[in-house]
């Protein structure tokens, strides 16, 4: 009797991972509003800018700062959502609202495993990393044939690891 109360407690354990889930959601809706008002700043500076006649020396650099850095946000803001979701799914029970009319799973956030929670993770966190390489890109001076050059190897690093990636989990 005692190995069955203690093995009902610690199976019921699980539902503190609830928490995650719940401050996970919370945390992507922040991401979600912060990257937004983001947005709605850049575009106030673009019209102000464009209303004043005005072309500021760097204006096309920090219009595609901005955007690309709300980019970043909500990208990280989806890796909550898949976190959230998935631990979810994994831990306390499937999401029924997620299947269609047929019983069919979404297979967008469908998540059966830690290793397929961590794959979709990692893909995200991957674009996030190339959107901010690009934010920093966009932001560098190039003052030689040199950095051009280093500016193209690192360019073409990036799709040839992308082209991998995508391949990853697709060869039966």
């Amino acid at each position: 009797m005692l190995e069955e109360v203690f093995e009902g407690g610690l199976w019921s354990s699980r539902f503190v991972i609830i928490l995650a889930v719940i401050f996970g959601l919370i945390g992507a809706i922040l991401l979600f509003v912060v990257a937004s008002f983001d947005v709605y700043e850049t575009a106030v500076y673009v019209i102000n800018t464009y209303l004043a006649h005005a072309h500021p020396e760097n204006f096309h650099e920090e219009v595609i700062g901005g955007i690309i850095g709300a980019v970043d946000l909500y990208l990280i803001g989806v890796v909550m959502v898949i976190f959230s979701f998935g631990l979810y799914e994994l831990f306390i029970s499937e999401i029924d609202p997620a299947k269609d009319e047929d019983g069919k799973e979404n297979q967008l956030l469908a998540v059966h495993s830690l290793d397929q929670l961590k794959d979709k993770i990692s893909k995200v966190i991957v674009m996030v990393l190339v959107v901010g390489f690009f934010q920093k890109v966009g932001h560098t001076a190039y003052t030689s044939a040199l950095d051009l050059l280093y500016l193209a190897l690192s360019i073409a690093a990036i799709a040839v690891g992308l082209f991998f990636l995508s391949k990853v989990g697709k060869a039966h």
